[in-house]
């Protein structure tokens, strides 16, 4: 089970900028102007060997400070609440200001890990202003530069250090078992799916917001399927702050996907597949998981005879490349194709763990990169001469041959796309590693 570090602080004091330099890459736009970060950026981060994930908690558009305040105090019981640390970040140029006191206020209170950094150490002369920061009561806080990433280094060895251990899952009674999660923007239907197949109201369901606080497990043997099935952060209404709503399930559909086998990602019928859709389901491709779209609703959308094709062709354009994903229409109401989805995330699961003999993917594989070599770089040919499958989690190949650095991306999608046409990954991501012979 993967830990979440959400970094928090006032607006402009450099988190978006942290956030890149921690993620390794250039995801969240960095600007002078503060609150410049309205959307909440997500990323892995890797550390000694350790993986966690790490949530940008954006800046806010002030427009006075009484909406301000109360709009960083929500953010803030948000980031506490779903994350196992959190990452206080503050700057040494300005001192301790209102806003700071104020959320250090409400951390103490929490009793979450809290690792203070203290921003924009440019220099060895703003190294004294740091001190003033122990005022605040939350440790001895770290003194980086986020833009040039100096100190950063310290920060992530107590950030590891802090990182609760036991993460272990709750269902050790039933260890082996495939860990199915329902996942899915607000209001989509998630509870009401966990109650069909249930067959049971274990779940509330209610209209009002953040119905489903936790992530509910449930042990679920029924129709020769044997599995957990994880209800997340249940219906909610559109509430005022839309920016809020989108940071608290996504938070919630992130623990879900990093705890599961297979993902169903549902879809409102009426809306298709919408940007917040779209940013739950490369959540789950980053984190190699299997997926099923299941497309709810479908009762209340006006139907000619080529409905459900043109639509499925439409979510497939939307997703692609990673488009091998089973799509079922359901209406959870009616009780309607309830059991496909199941069978549907059976088969994905299957998939998912499948392990192929080593002699069997090199008699498919060998003749195929035979007929179609990788293409000559600068002169050089490339010669792969053995396939065998990696010993990880979701399907992992590696192709060894006498010159992996000259094989382009385009190659590597024509193996992926040949290893799906011999054996059925469907609804499951394949990751395809060229290896030096």
């Amino acid at each position: 089970m993967n830990n979440l570090v959400a970094i928090v602080g006032r607006p402009n004091v450099g988190k978006s900028t942290l956030f890149n330099r921690l993620v390794g890459m250039r995801q969240a736009i960095v600007d002078e102007t503060a609150g410049v970060t309205r959307d909440r950026h997500y990323g892995k981060c890797e550390w000694c060997g350790n993986e966690f994930s790490v949530v940008d908690t954006g800046g806010f558009t002030i427009n006075s400070d009484d909406v301000f305040e109360s709009e960083i105090r929500k953010q803030v019981l948000i980031a506490i609440e779903e994350s196992d640390l959190i990452l206080f970040l503050v700057e040494v140029d300005t001192g301790i200001t209102d806003f700071d006191a104020e959320i250090a206020q409400i951390l103490r209170r929490s009793r979450k890990p809290v690792v203070l950094a203290v921003n924009k150490v440019d220099s060895g002369k703003d190294i004294y202003g740091v001190y003033e920061f122990n005022a605040l009561g939350l440790g001895e806080p770290f003194a980086i530069a986020g833009a040039t990433g100096s100190g950063t280094g310290d920060l992530l060895d107590e950030i590891v250090k802090r990182l609760p251990n036991d993460s272990k899952i709750d269902e050790e009674e039933h260890p082996e078992i495939p860990r199915i999660a329902i996942v899915g923007k607000p209001n989509v239907g998630k509870s009401s799916m966990t109650n069909a197949l249930l067959g049971q109201e274990r779940n509330i369901v209610t209209p009002v917001a953040g119905t489903t606080r936790d992530s509910i497990s449930t042990y679920y043997n029924k129709f020769g399927h044997e599995f957990m099935l994880i209800d997340t952060a249940g219906l909610r209404k559109k509430a005022k702050v839309k920016e809020d709503l989108e940071f608290y399930s996504t938070l919630r559909s992130i623990r879900a996907i990093e705890n599961s086998d297979v993902c169903i990602l549902m879809v409102d019928a009426s809306t298709g597949i919408e940007a917040q859709d779209m940013s739950i389901f490369n959540i789950i491709i980053r984190n190699k998981k299997g997926c099923v779209i299941v497309v709810n609703k479908w009762d209340t959308v006006a139907k000619s005879s080529n409905t459900m094709k043109e639509y499925t062709e439409a979510i497939k354009k939307r997703i692609a490349p990673n488009n091998d994903v089973p799509i079922i229409f359901t209406s959870v109401i009616n009780k309607q194709r309830i059991l496909d989805v199941l069978n549907a995330a059976a088969k994905v699961y299957d998939n998912y763990s499948k392990k192929i003999p080593t002699s069997q993917l090199n008699e498919i594989m060998l003749p195929e990169i035979e007929n179609y070599p990788p293409p000559a770089w600068k002169g050089k040919y490339v010669r792969i001469k053995y396939i065998s499958q990696l010993p990880t989690a979701s399907p992992a190949f590696a192709f060894f041959c006498n010159l992996p650095q000259y094989v382009r991306d385009p190659y590597k999608r024509f193996l992926e796309n040949k290893m799906r046409e011999h054996f059925d990954f469907n609804g499951c991501p394949v990751q395809i590693y060229l290896r030096q012979k």
